[in-house]
């Protein structure tokens, strides 16, 4: 003889379903009462979860940039000429001094290699300054919001360090005065922006982008494998998500 729900079926119903089930009605909105990983670990494991992530993603991005080749030999943050600069470097090629526009490219992802140790820093305290809150809306963001906390919050400081050094990392190349030089006449006739107009600037600008560029694709490999990290925090909080 069936019976209607009783009360307390209703009550345990959720507890009888899978972790993804409930992750589904918790994301449809149906069940204020699903399964949520921040009330699941308490708010405080799951910030810092996070922050583990982040320091992780961080520590990672800084130090496969850092070394030999780390922009040069790296598709995804290689620093290669600005487009208004393009035209006059194939013409170069053309006209056989193919070796010039390569000793450039080379000379700036090295300057770029150089400075980016100073994020490090940087990005550690961000994290450390992280409220709980901050957590929280990061944890229950996309795949790399995270990465856009750290953007948000590191982006001006590091470009004030970089540059100093990428400056000096320039000055020892004499390419770098040719490189102004052309620039230079590329502005006048709109075909550059002022941040390109000086090699010292566009490469800090585009050192910083590929330092947000690894930091996003360490995010996505923790988010997909966090058991992988061998954290079992991560795997709590990343792993529940999943």
């Amino acid at each position: 003889m069936s019976r209607s729900p009783s009360s307390v079926d209703l009550m345990i119903a959720p507890a009888r379903l899978p972790r993804r089930g409930l992750l589904a009605l918790g994301l449809l909105g149906l069940a204020p009462f699903a399964w949520r990983p921040a009330q699941a670990l308490g708010e405080g494991e799951a910030a810092q979860g996070l922050r583990a992530a982040l320091e992780r993603g961080a520590g990672v991005a800084v130090d496969t940039l850092g070394r030999d080749g780390g922009y040069l030999n790296n598709p995804l943050v290689r620093i290669a000429l600005p487009e208004g600069l393009q035209q006059a470097a194939q013409l170069m090629r053309t006209l056989g001094q193919g070796a010039r526009v390569d000793a450039l490219e080379t000379a700036m992802n090295r300057a770029a290699e150089q400075a980016v140790p100073q994020a490090k820093s940087l990005l550690v305290g961000a994290v450390k300054s992280m409220s709980v809150k901050d957590a929280l809306q990061v944890l229950q963001g996309g795949e790399t919001a995270a990465t856009e906390f750290f953007r948000e919050r590191t982006r001006t400081p590091m470009g004030e360090k970089f540059l100093p050094i990428v400056t000096a990392a320039t000055q020892q190349v004499s390419l770098a005065q040719k490189y102004n030089a052309i620039a230079g006449q590329a502005q006048k006739l709109g075909l550059l922006g002022e941040q390109h107009a000086s090699i010292e600037r566009y490469v800090t600008e585009r050192a910083l982008d590929g330092v947000y560029t690894m930091i996003a694709e360490e995010e996505k490999k923790i988010r997909q494998d966090p058991i992988g990290t061998g954290s079992r925090i991560l795997k709590s909080v990343f792993g529940a998500l999943k």
